[in-house]
């Protein structure tokens, strides 16, 4: 595929998630009348199907990151060059602010919104970080193992970490930003986003500090196996 294929493939893809995540935020509050863990469970579910969807259908045009912190791991490892990958962010940035605007248009909401939801302290940000820990560990280990299973394994990791985390799991800079614009279900105060944004990164680097080790632990013994192999 092209390269204007997969920029397009991850702003379209990247809307459609967060229209599917702030949307089914709405409809099941409103269905709900006042009970959260029936709007939760309706927000859940429908993102995780929404996610498998999106997966398996775009990921042979882009790789389906939807995320900058996927694809930032996906540079390190080779797999996406540096100025893919600024590419990359900026169509998911872009196509997560549209897909907020329009889930409103959807609802006949107004489109410009800020976000109100108060998502701050410790717990949110530890929330954060195991959540964007765990989704990165998927997908690697997903990959490792069968990789037409990432799409199932990313659906079901994220419909189960919205209700295992305090802070329901955003684990992507791209959504976080997007959910700072509005004030529905899904919403968060624009205040409390850096943090988010900062655990989020947080788990990233981790992730890959961990990788290097590993690599350099690899190495080493690698080296040392050739070295003792040569020795008479």
């Amino acid at each position: 595929m092209t390269r204007r294929a997969a920029l397009i493939a991850e702003l379209v893809g990247t809307a459609a998630l967060l229209a599917i995540v702030v949307g089914s935020g709405i409809m099941g509050e409103r269905l709900a009348m006042g009970n959260a863990a029936v709007a939760l469970l309706a927000n859940s579910l429908a993102t995780g199907a929404g996610l498998f969807v999106l997966i398996s259908t775009l990921a042979p045009i882009s790789g389906a990151h939807f995320n900058p912190a996927v694809s930032c791991l996906l540079c390190w490892r080779g797999e996406l060059s540096k100025g893919d990958l600024v590419a990359y962010i900026a169509m998911q940035v872009t196509g997560a602010v549209l897909g907020v605007w329009l889930a409103h248009a959807m609802f006949d909401l107004p489109i410009l919104q800020a976000g109100a939801k108060v998502r701050t302290g410790t717990g949110q940000w530890t929330s954060e970080a195991v959540a964007t820990l765990g989704l990165l560990a998927t997908i690697l280990l997903g990959l490792k193992a069968n990789t037409k299973s990432v799409p199932a394994l990313v659906a079901c990791y994220i419909t189960a970490a919205y209700w295992f985390t305090a802070s329901t799991s955003f684990a992507n800079p791209a959504v976080t930003i997007a959910r700072s614009l509005t004030d529905t279900f899904a919403g968060i105060r624009w205040l409390d986003m850096p943090g988010f944004i900062a655990a989020q990164a947080a788990a990233t680097l981790f992730v890959i500090a961990m990788l290097k080790l590993n690599f350099a632990t690899k190495s080493a013994e690698n080296e040392i196996s050739t070295t003792a192999g040569s020795l008479p």
